[in-house]
Order: structure tokens, then sequence, then C-alpha cells
């Protein structure tokens, strides 16, 4: 079953052509990495499909809802209340973290769900202790952002977003703020969510982390999707700017 949907989708700034015709389809609990060189439009790709950027045209559809679709060559978005419907189905880690910094970490991963979703406070609490604890943050509950380290934070940002529950998971290449140290414990942490069986769709520059966890590699160049295929056959691909591109990375 297709948890996500995205067709003819078309994004630019000012006369920049950011994102040309785009079309995927993602199914209910796979993992996809979007990989390529800075300016491809990846990272823009997930902000459409997040509801970070407007489309100019095009289709996107989560979960069944349509987000937005295009009518006279012009997008049109669904009502207010589907949008959040949308958005309370999807969550989002950041590249720099963005926590509140006036919280301390246990109110940043519940703060959420008491407010957005009306979940008990209690319940919410206890839930973000559960989160925290399964990702090793038990002891730093009462510590704020600014006393943490950047994995550190990284991991509060991941247990935020999994506070509300969401059927879908983006990532915003979330180890390009790290130091290289903590890099691998954010993405240890990334493969330990393939328990939770939800869709994650995780924009990285780690292409061995992206050829062991994925289902799918989608490739990008140019605001274009280059290649869609298992990581198997992303790594063995014959296209030339595929192989020039992974050449970078290979010792």
């Amino acid at each position: 079953m297709s948890m996500i949907k995205v067709k003819n989708l078309k994004k630019s700034f000012d006369k920049n052509e950011v994102l040309k015709d785009i079309s995927l389809e993602i199914n209910n609990s796979e993992i996809i990495s979007i990989i390529g060189s800075s300016g491809s439009g990846k990272s823009t790709l997930l902000r459409c499909m997040t509801q970070l950027e407007n489309i100019d045209s095009g289709f996107i559809e989560i979960d069944g809802q349509v987000m937005v679709s295009t009518e006279n060559g012009h997008p049109v978005y669904a009502s207010k209340n589907i949008l959040q419907e949308i958005r309370m189905k999807t969550g989002l880690v950041f590249q720099n973290f963005n926590l509140f910094p006036h919280f301390n970490v246990l109110r940043n991963v519940s703060e959420a769900p008491i407010q957005v979703c009306k979940i008990p406070k209690e319940q919410a609490i206890q839930e973000a202790r559960e989160l925290l604890k399964k990702l090793g943050l038990s002891d730093k509950e009462n510590n704020y952002p600014c006393e943490l380290s950047g994995g550190q934070c990284q991991r509060v940002s991941i247990a935020r977003a999994l506070a509300l529950k969401p059927k879908v998971l983006f990532f915003d290449e979330p180890t390009s703020a790290l130091d290289p140290e903590l890099t691998g414990e954010v993405l240890k942490v990334i493969k330990s969510l393939t328990e939770y069986h939800m869709t994650m769709v995780i924009v990285t520059h780690e292409m061995e982390f992206a050829r062991e966890i994925s289902d799918r590699i989608i490739f990008m160049d140019q605001g274009v999707i280059v290649e869609d295929s298992t990581p198997e056959e992303l790594f063995q691909s014959k296209n030339e700017r595929v192989r020039s591109f992974l050449g970078k990375f290979r010792c």
C-alpha cells in the first residue's frame, strides 16, 4: 500500500527551477534514502512533502489523503483540517535539531503531545521517558539543549518526532551538523527505529548507511530523479552521473 504519492512536482525559487517534474511513490513501512550533490533538490523535495514549502504545481498524497493537487495550472491545497491531519501523520528531524532552548529535554519531548494531541500530561511525560530510555537519554531529561552534545541533541529531536507517533518520519541530513565522532551514534539510533515499522524518508550524505538501511535509494541531480532502485542496483549503476557521485565516497 502506498504511503506517499508524488506526481509531476515542480518548484522554483525566483528563476531557479529546483524540482523539475518529480514523480515517486513510497510504500507503507518502506525506508527510502535520497542522495545527491548539494543543490540537487533533495531537501526541497522533503520540505514540499512536509508542508514547509509550497509547490508550484503537481500532486502530493500522504496516507490516502490528498495534500495538494493542481487545477488550471495552479496548486490547490486541502483544507486546514486535512492539512493538520496529514501533518499529524508525519514527523521531521531537522539538520540543526530545532530544540526549544528554554525547555529541558523531557519538556522538549512531551510538550507537543500535550499541546497538540491533547494527551494528559502524566501520560505524555511517561511516554516521553520511555522514548528517552530507548534512545539512551534517561539521565538527560532535566538537562537543557545547551548542556548536551550535538549527538545527544539530535537524539532528543528524534525522540520529539517519535512522541507524536507519526506514520512517516522524514530526516533532513540528520548528521550534517555533527562532528564525525558523533555521527555514528545518531546513525545507530536511526537504524534502531526499524522496529517501529514506520515509513522513513532520509536525505543523507552517508552512503554506507543508506546502503545498509534502505529498501530503495533515490539519486537526484539538478532537480530530477536520475535513478530509483535498490541499494544493490544503485551501487552497481552504469549511469555515469551516479558512478561519478558514488566514486567521491569510495576510498
